[in-house]
Protein backbone atom coordinates (compact mmCIF):
# COMPACT_ATOMS: atom_id res chain seq x y z
CA UNK A 1 0.00 0.00 0.00
CA UNK A 2 1.26 3.27 -0.91
CA UNK A 3 2.15 5.43 1.66
CA UNK A 4 1.97 8.93 0.02
CA UNK A 5 -1.72 9.35 -1.78
CA UNK A 6 -1.72 8.99 -5.43
CA UNK A 7 -4.03 11.64 -6.18
CA UNK A 8 -2.03 14.80 -6.12
CA UNK A 9 -2.78 18.34 -7.79
CA UNK A 10 -3.63 18.29 -10.88
CA UNK A 11 -0.70 20.77 -11.67
CA UNK A 12 0.58 21.62 -15.47
CA UNK A 13 3.55 19.42 -14.84
CA UNK A 14 1.09 16.63 -13.65
CA UNK A 15 -1.21 16.33 -16.28
CA UNK A 16 1.48 17.00 -19.12
CA UNK A 17 3.17 13.72 -16.98
CA UNK A 18 0.40 12.01 -16.98
CA UNK A 19 -0.92 12.73 -20.74
CA UNK A 20 3.07 11.39 -21.64
CA UNK A 21 2.92 8.51 -19.23
CA UNK A 22 -0.58 7.15 -20.80
CA UNK A 23 0.82 8.12 -24.44
CA UNK A 24 3.97 5.50 -23.56
CA UNK A 25 2.70 3.33 -21.52
CA UNK A 26 -1.48 2.69 -21.58
CA UNK A 27 -1.27 4.59 -17.80
CA UNK A 28 -0.51 7.14 -15.54
CA UNK A 29 2.83 5.56 -13.59
CA UNK A 30 1.87 5.82 -9.49
CA UNK A 31 5.35 7.28 -9.43
CA UNK A 32 4.07 10.04 -11.23
CA UNK A 33 1.20 10.87 -8.84
CA UNK A 34 3.40 10.32 -5.88
CA UNK A 35 6.20 12.41 -6.37
CA UNK A 36 3.52 15.07 -8.33
CA UNK A 37 2.92 16.14 -4.59
CA UNK A 38 5.78 18.81 -5.13
CA UNK A 39 5.55 20.36 -8.23
CA UNK A 40 9.07 21.43 -8.55
CA UNK A 41 10.35 18.26 -7.82
CA UNK A 42 8.09 16.67 -10.44
CA UNK A 43 9.30 19.02 -13.30
CA UNK A 44 12.68 18.66 -12.00
CA UNK A 45 12.15 14.64 -12.54
CA UNK A 46 10.26 15.18 -15.85
CA UNK A 47 13.00 17.11 -17.40
CA UNK A 48 15.53 15.11 -16.06
CA UNK A 49 13.49 11.61 -17.48
CA UNK A 50 13.47 13.09 -20.66
CA UNK A 51 17.16 14.80 -21.41
CA UNK A 52 17.92 11.08 -20.20
CA UNK A 53 16.18 9.73 -23.13
CA UNK A 54 19.05 11.35 -25.51
CA UNK A 55 22.13 9.53 -24.34
CA UNK A 56 23.38 7.63 -27.03
CA UNK A 57 26.76 6.65 -25.61
CA UNK A 58 26.33 2.85 -23.98
CA UNK A 59 24.08 -0.03 -25.90
CA UNK A 60 20.30 0.75 -24.72
CA UNK A 61 20.62 -3.12 -23.91
CA UNK A 62 23.45 -2.76 -21.84
CA UNK A 63 22.02 0.25 -19.69
CA UNK A 64 18.64 -1.47 -19.23
CA UNK A 65 20.60 -4.28 -17.75
CA UNK A 66 22.42 -2.05 -15.34
CA UNK A 67 19.19 -0.76 -14.23
CA UNK A 68 17.60 -3.91 -13.75
CA UNK A 69 20.33 -5.22 -11.52
CA UNK A 70 20.26 -1.67 -9.82
CA UNK A 71 16.54 -2.15 -9.42
CA UNK A 72 16.72 -5.83 -7.81
CA UNK A 73 19.34 -5.30 -5.58
CA UNK A 74 16.90 -2.19 -3.59
CA UNK A 75 14.12 -4.24 -3.71
CA UNK A 76 12.19 -1.68 -5.95
CA UNK A 77 8.67 -3.76 -6.73
CA UNK A 78 7.82 -0.79 -9.34
CA UNK A 79 11.03 -0.09 -11.05
CA UNK A 80 11.07 -4.00 -11.96
CA UNK A 81 7.78 -3.88 -12.93
CA UNK A 82 8.48 -1.49 -15.34
CA UNK A 83 11.62 -2.66 -16.55
CA UNK A 84 10.35 -5.96 -17.41
CA UNK A 85 8.10 -4.05 -19.83
CA UNK A 86 10.63 -2.06 -21.03
CA UNK A 87 13.24 -4.98 -21.48
CA UNK A 88 10.54 -6.53 -23.93
CA UNK A 89 10.40 -3.08 -25.85
CA UNK A 90 14.14 -3.57 -26.28
CA UNK A 91 14.11 -7.10 -27.12
CA UNK A 92 15.84 -8.72 -24.46
CA UNK A 93 14.85 -12.33 -24.06
CA UNK A 94 12.74 -13.38 -20.80
CA UNK A 95 15.35 -16.17 -20.07
CA UNK A 96 18.22 -13.33 -19.71
CA UNK A 97 16.23 -10.92 -18.11
CA UNK A 98 14.92 -13.54 -15.16
CA UNK A 99 18.29 -14.11 -14.94
CA UNK A 100 19.85 -10.74 -13.86
CA UNK A 101 18.97 -10.38 -10.33
CA UNK A 102 20.98 -13.94 -10.02
CA UNK A 103 23.56 -12.88 -12.65
CA UNK A 104 26.18 -14.55 -10.36
CA UNK A 105 24.66 -17.97 -10.72
CA UNK A 106 23.92 -17.64 -14.29
CA UNK A 107 27.54 -16.06 -15.40
CA UNK A 108 27.10 -18.40 -19.37
CA UNK A 109 23.56 -16.33 -19.56
CA UNK A 110 25.68 -13.44 -20.02
CA UNK A 111 28.61 -11.90 -22.84
CA UNK A 112 32.01 -10.78 -20.82
CA UNK A 113 31.13 -7.16 -21.40
CA UNK A 114 27.04 -7.52 -19.74
CA UNK A 115 28.91 -9.44 -16.46
CA UNK A 116 30.93 -6.22 -16.14
CA UNK A 117 27.86 -3.69 -16.49
CA UNK A 118 26.07 -6.02 -14.25
CA UNK A 119 28.88 -6.29 -11.57
CA UNK A 120 29.23 -2.23 -12.01
CA UNK A 121 26.20 -1.60 -11.37
CA UNK A 122 25.58 -4.00 -8.28
CA UNK A 123 29.04 -2.12 -6.63
CA UNK A 124 27.57 1.24 -7.35
CA UNK A 125 24.34 0.44 -5.78
CA UNK A 126 26.11 -1.49 -2.68
CA UNK A 127 25.63 0.66 0.44
CA UNK A 128 28.38 2.23 1.14
CA UNK A 129 29.19 2.03 -3.13
CA UNK A 130 31.84 -0.80 -3.78
CA UNK A 131 33.37 0.33 -7.12
CA UNK A 132 37.19 -0.87 -7.36
CA UNK A 133 39.19 0.34 -9.95
CA UNK A 134 39.99 -2.42 -12.10
CA UNK A 135 36.61 -2.86 -12.64
CA UNK A 136 36.45 0.88 -13.74
CA UNK A 137 39.35 0.22 -15.69
CA UNK A 138 37.95 -2.79 -17.78
CA UNK A 139 34.69 -1.08 -18.70
CA UNK A 140 36.12 2.62 -19.67
CA UNK A 141 38.70 -0.03 -21.93
CA UNK A 142 35.69 -1.33 -23.35
CA UNK A 143 32.86 1.75 -23.11
CA UNK A 144 35.03 4.69 -23.69
CA UNK A 145 35.18 7.13 -20.90
CA UNK A 146 31.58 8.70 -22.75
CA UNK A 147 30.02 5.24 -21.95
CA UNK A 148 31.25 4.76 -18.51
CA UNK A 149 30.68 8.51 -17.70
CA UNK A 150 26.53 7.42 -18.88
CA UNK A 151 26.70 4.04 -17.13
CA UNK A 152 27.49 5.89 -13.84
CA UNK A 153 25.21 8.21 -14.23
CA UNK A 154 22.28 5.98 -15.10
CA UNK A 155 23.35 3.80 -12.72
CA UNK A 156 22.94 6.45 -10.13
CA UNK A 157 19.43 7.31 -11.60
CA UNK A 158 18.05 3.97 -11.06
CA UNK A 159 19.07 4.08 -7.28
CA UNK A 160 17.34 7.28 -7.08
CA UNK A 161 14.41 6.42 -8.75
CA UNK A 162 14.03 3.08 -6.85
CA UNK A 163 14.74 4.15 -3.23
CA UNK A 164 12.15 7.20 -3.85
CA UNK A 165 9.81 4.37 -4.99
CA UNK A 166 10.12 1.76 -2.40
CA UNK A 167 10.71 4.38 0.54
CA UNK A 168 6.59 5.52 -1.12
CA UNK A 169 5.83 1.95 -1.00
CA UNK A 170 4.71 2.00 -4.06
CA UNK A 171 4.65 -1.69 -6.18
CA UNK A 172 4.22 -3.12 -9.33
CA UNK A 173 1.28 -1.87 -11.77
CA UNK A 174 0.55 -4.59 -13.68
CA UNK A 175 3.21 -3.91 -16.82
CA UNK A 176 3.75 -7.18 -16.50
CA UNK A 177 1.85 -9.92 -15.22
CA UNK A 178 4.22 -12.12 -14.28
CA UNK A 179 7.08 -10.55 -13.77
CA UNK A 180 10.31 -12.22 -14.72
CA UNK A 181 12.77 -10.73 -12.19
CA UNK A 182 12.32 -10.61 -8.88
CA UNK A 183 13.75 -8.45 -6.53
CA UNK A 184 16.74 -9.46 -4.69
CA UNK A 185 15.62 -8.86 -1.35
CA UNK A 186 11.93 -10.12 -1.47
CA UNK A 187 11.19 -8.88 1.89
CA UNK A 188 8.30 -6.81 2.98
CA UNK A 189 9.83 -3.75 3.56
CA UNK A 190 6.71 -2.59 6.04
Amino acid sequence: MPRISLDPPRSLAYRVGTWYTKRMAGRAFDSLKAVAHNRRVLSTMLITEQRVTKWRALDPKLKHMALMVSAARIGCAWCIDFGYWEAAELGIANEKLRKIADWRSNRDAFAELELLVLEYAEAMTATPPQVGDGLSARLKDLLGEAGLVELTAIVALENFRSRVNSAFGLTGQGFSDNCAVRPAYDDARG
